[in-house]
């Protein structure tokens, strides 16, 4: 049971109704984490732009690893919230459960490739000691795998993005959608 008031869907007039309305047109459904901020509507409009920016957009980053680095975050949070829907989204492009299962245990007993293995270090380190992350353990390794300064400056957006998002769900109370569960979102 969340913490504030929240103003679900059917009550919904005026701008938080289009918002609302505009958030299941485009993502599919209505997530508990955008109703969680329905006091202030205006905060889901920015809230999802930051999101679908460094979510979705253009970037050397692929899909499935910033949704990767996500599952990463909200483990080393516990926030199941988010562990469960964006394992969700993992699971929609690695098309296998017993991985996606594998990265929510432990990610450094997964087959990745390393610089995946490597976005998922730089993850931990960055949610759990942030003030800890040497260019020379973290970023360097990336570099002389190829990978460019826009990927690693996207990569840490994803991170702070999730850390971000995790303190509203934990400090507030945002449960899992109870009747459909994580899923039914688009993903691509």
């Amino acid at each position: 049971m969340a913490h504030i008031k929240i103003i679900q869907h059917e009550e919904a007039e005026g701008a938080l109704k289009e918002i609302y309305d505009d958030l299941v047109d485009s993502r599919g459904k209505l997530a508990e984490v955008h109703k969680i901020q329905s006091l202030n509507p205006k905060t889901i409009t920015a809230h999802m732009d930051l999101y679908m920016k460094i979510m979705f957009g253009k970037s050397p980053l692929r899909r499935y690893q910033r949704e990767m680095m996500a599952v990463v975050v909200s483990v080393c949070n516990n926030c199941l919230y988010c562990t469960t829907h964006h394992a969700e989204a993992v699971q929609h492009f690695w098309k296998d459960a017993t991985k996606v299962d594998q990265l929510i245990k432990d990610y450094t007993q997964v087959d990745l490739s390393k610089t995946d293995r490597l976005w998922c270090d730089l993850a931990k380190q960055l949610t759990e000691k942030p003030s800890e992350t040497s260019q020379e353990i973290y970023l360097q390794p990336l570099k002389d795998l190829g990978v460019g300064d826009q990927a690693i400056l996207d990569a840490t957006l994803v991170i702070a993005y999730f850390n971000f998002v995790n303190r509203i769900v934990l400090g507030l109370g945002v449960n899992l959608e109870e009747k459909e569960g994580a899923g039914g979102y688009k993903y691509d």
